[in-house]
């Protein structure tokens, strides 16, 4: 639990000092660089999005599709028919019988 809290504390200070130096790198320093600056954030945003799909789209490419399920293999406890109507939930039915 200790080290979940020294972590957590870790990340909110890394993230804190990053927003300000990444605000102190736009607003503060050279003019010149402030432009390459916004280039390399927007390139790397950009490409984290599209690597993450592209990860996504390797997976599913590669992953094998799921053998389909044998209806016969299905025991009988666990079967979604039921002898009731299904219009009506099985609670309603026992209270309006004993109506």
């Amino acid at each position: 639990m200790a080290s979940d809290r020294s972590t957590g504390a870790l990340l909110l200070i890394i993230g804190l000092v990053g927003i300000l130096l990444y605000g102190w790198l736009l607003f503060f320093y050279s003019e010149s660089m402030t432009t390459l600056i916004l280039q390399i954030t927007a390139f790397l945003g950009v490409s984290m999005i599209l690597a993450i799909i592209a990860w996504i789209g390797y997976t599913m490419a590669t992953t094998p599709p799921p053998e389909p399920l044998d209806v016969g293999e299905v025991p009988e406890g666990v079967s979604s028919h039921k002898t009731s109507d299904p219009e009506e939930p099985e609670s309603k039915k026992e209270t309006t019988k004993s109506e």
